[in-house]
């Protein structure tokens, strides 16, 4: 092709040059590649920062004022909604949500099923794939952590965190991805109240597993078992050399279903907690409905992809005994028993909760500052949610009951 034939304009200039109309700072308008079905309406001119080499792509894509992109390096965001004050420092993220002030730094992958709240977030190359962070909770570098959530912490100086080349080992010698992994839970840890749980570095957790809050597990420990007490040490040295001949089995079948059953129990109380108490916190955010959706469409992501595990393991059963056929005989009936309406919450803790926001308190400000009485409502609440889960599948797979 001749030069003169050779067009100059990069894609998306016109886009570009609609968010530098809306006060969007962008230092090197040509460097930056803005895909056709970006909706500008959807970005925010107030504060926003986006540096050379970023690309953003996705009709559902959403940013907030204030968000910053690629100060370490370039960011490429497919379909991502990123409240007020995100800063994704170099990386790529796709159908994933960040809420105000989340931040992850450079050499970041975030795969479909992310949602991290309020200043949560990682240091350099940390990779996440339906992976729940509560707010505070702070990653490290060199980090896998995909297929859990965490919860913990009080602030920013009091936080839940995962040390340095720390591995969520989640896929099984079977083939299966029936390894998510509770640490800490939903009714307490959205009451922002709970002491952190710390993962020491260069250590793994082998899922599923499930942990009480205060636990904290040494450097360089593979975590292979639950700690549902709460403030533990756990120090897990290295097994003795183990050579044997060895094949697949459905030998801890149970609590693996078990174990599933609890994270999607949580995964309710968590969208009931959204539905009903934080809509009034995005309701008055600039763009902040949108952000609520997606979070919302984050739980319902994460919901789908335990549902498919389960459903695959089902499938994949050996009628080897009575219990192998009686859980994959009921495993359709099972992933239906998610998802449903649970209890209602209390009203007055709704009716505080929107007064407030109303008045342009922040949501972090507005959960520390509830009184005793919320935080219990808050609790029974949502306990009540995941107990209703619980039970209804219990009532299907009795074998599921501890």
């Amino acid at each position: 092709m001749e030069r003169d034939d050779m067009t100059l304009t990069p894609r998306g200039l016109d886009k570009v040059e609609a968010l530098a109309a809306k006060g969007v700072r962008i230092p090197n308008p040509w460097t930056l590649d803005i895909d056709d079905d970006v909706d500008v309406d959807r970005i925010s001119g107030d504060g926003v920062t986006i540096h050379p080499g970023c690309r953003i792509r996705g009709a559902q894509t959403v940013i907030s004022a204030g968000v910053e992109l690629g100060r370490e390096g370039p960011v490429t965001i497919e379909d991502c909604r990123l409240g007020p004050g995100v800063a994704l420092k170099g990386g790529y993220a796709s159908k994933a949500v960040f809420l105000e002030g989340a931040n992850l730094g450079l050499g970041h992958h975030v795969r479909e099923g992310c949602l991290l709240e309020e200043q949560s977030g990682g240091a350099h190359t940390v990779g996440l794939k339906q992976t729940i962070l509560f707010p505070y909770v702070t990653l490290g570098s060199l980090i896998n952590f995909c297929d859990a959530f965490m919860a913990g912490g009080t602030s920013r100086s009091d936080h839940s965190e995962i040390g340095s080349s720390y591995i969520h080992f989640n896929f099984t010698p079977t083939g299966d991805k029936t390894t998510p992994s509770l640490f800490g839970d939903v009714p307490r840890g959205v009451t922002l109240r709970e002491k952190p749980i710390f993962l020491g570095g260069q250590g793994g957790s082998v899922g599923p597993v499930q942990t009480g809050y205060g636990t904290v597990v040494g450097a360089g420990s593979v975590l292979r078992g639950d700690v549902p007490e709460e403030d533990h040490l756990v120090i897990d040295a290295a097994p003795r050399t183990i050579r044997r001949p060895y094949s697949s089995s459905y030998r801890s079948l149970v609590p693996m279903v078990r174990k599933n059953v609890a994270y999607l129990a949580q995964l309710d109380a968590l969208e009931a907690w959204y539905r009903h108490a934080r809509a009034p916190f995005f309701a008055v955010q600039e763009l902040g409905p949108l952000v609520g959706e997606g979070a919302l469409a984050m739980i319902a992501s994460a919901r789908k992809e335990r549902c498919s595990r389960l459903s695959k393991l089902g499938a994949k059963l050996p009628m080897a005994n009575e219990t192998q056929v009686r859980i994959s005989s009921a495993m359709a009936e099972l992933v239906g028993t998610f998802g449903q309406q649970g209890p209602t919450p209390d009203d007055a803790l709704i009716a505080h909760l929107t007064e407030v926001a109303g008045s342009g308190t922040p949501y972090l400000d507005a959960i520390h500052g509830l009184e005793d009485a919320h935080v219990a409502a808050a609790r029974r609440w949502l306990n009540d949610v995941v107990t209703g889960t619980l039970a209804r599948a219990h009532d299907l797979l009795p074998d599921l009951q501890a």
